[in-house]
């Protein structure tokens, strides 16, 4: 599941409607939102962010957050380490390979390091 299906299944919940429900008001099938709340589905469109944004009635921080959760929710990532360091390339693969042996714990470990080196932070 990425942080977007998370979140989106967490406000279908709060709101108490259904998968079918929701994807015949949005314009999408069952089947696509289903894929998309399980991160079978790639990053969604602008466009369907905003449809889902109204649909919820969210505004300002929250639909904020939901447009950033979109960006941040591709499920297979390719990562360009040619330029870069032996060290980087060396760590996008390890992680590439064992990101599914790493417990909850590690990866929010993970999470606080590489999100304290971002800009604004």
């Amino acid at each position: 599941m990425t942080p977007f299906g998370a979140r989106v299944r967490s406000l279908r919940e709060a709101k108490g409607t259904t998968l079918t429900a929701m994807a015949e008001a949005i314009g999408v099938s069952a089947a696509y939102l289903s894929a998309l709340e399980h991160g079978k589905r790639g990053r969604p469109s602008w466009y369907l962010v905003q449809r889902i944004i109204a649909y919820f009635g969210i505004i300002w921080d929250e639909a904020e957050e939901l447009a950033k959760l979109a960006e941040i929710s591709h499920p297979r990532i390719v990562i360009d380490t040619s330029g870069l360091s032996p060290q980087a390339t060396e760590l996008a693969n390890l992680l590439a390979r064992r990101i599914g042996l790493l417990a909850d714990e590690e990866i929010a470990d993970l999470l606080f390091v590489l999100k304290s080196k971002l800009p604004g932070r």
